[in-house]
């Protein structure tokens, strides 16, 4: 699953992540093999926790490429350049790979959110306080769409989500992340409200158009959305 604390914000509002499988060794009978790997915060990362990392982020390009329903454990561990037993192995189903796939996308980017909430809010930006707040969203937010897949399996989810009841722990928390980013500039409940549902219709907007909007773009909108109060 995806590790929040392995990705931090960038100066220019992005965000990096950690290794990948790929990282690996490609052994001499042409068999991917990796002995694990440390993390920057020195905990350790075994050859399983590789390979479902590697299968959760096929599974990702997969529902980019071909949509939820191109889940199996044949095409991810495919996709993942790795056997099919790791699949198996790691997910008992295709149904829960898909769903593990689905709720990492989501959990991750609900805890960059939380983070972008959280950090301090200072220099020429800062306008009100926490103006910079919504430029760095809406540079996330830019960035993130040259990453396609995290986004569709989010929105992947909250289909799922709408006939599995069980999962819409993930969804609600996400709401609640952006309602207490909302709440950084207003404490009107219909206008948190209305920034909570109008920031979902930009990104599937954006995601629909031929070009999707630039960084400076978003911010715009995000102003209209939560303009400084008093």
């Amino acid at each position: 699953m995806n590790d929040p604390d392995a990705h931090v914000p960038a100066a220019d509002g992005h965000w990096s992540g950690g290794q990948r499988w790929s990282e690996g060794q490609l052994r001499s009978d042409g068999q991917y093999r990796s002995e694990g790997q440390h993390r920057s915060d020195g905990r350790y990362r075994s050859e399983g926790q590789l390979q479902r990392q590697a299968l959760l982020e096929a599974a990702l390009r997969i529902i980019e490429r071909d949509g939820a329903a191109g889940i199996t454990h044949r095409t991810v561990a495919r996709e993942a350049q790795l056997p099919t037993t790791a699949a198996t192995s790691a997910f008992e189903s295709p149904d829960a790979l898909l769903t593990a796939a689905l709720t990492s996308a989501m959990d991750l980017e609900t805890e960059r959110l939380r983070q972008l909430t959280a950090a301090p809010a200072d220099g020429p930006d800062a306008a009100g306080g926490h103006g910079d707040k919504r430029r760095m969203l809406a540079r996330l937010t830019a960035g993130a769409l040259a990453d396609r897949g995290p986004q569709l399996a989010e929105f992947e989810l909250c289909l799922l989500a709408a006939r599995r009841p069980e999962l819409r722990s993930h969804t609600r928390r996400w709401s609640e992340a952006l309602a207490d980013f909302a709440r950084l500039h207003t404490q009107d409940p219909m206008r948190v409200a209305l920034f909570t549902r109008a920031y979902e219709g930009l990104r599937l907007q954006a995601l629909l158009a031929d070009e999707p909007p630039a960084a400076e773009e978003f911010e715009a909108m995000l102003w209209e959305l939560l303009p400084d109060e008093g």
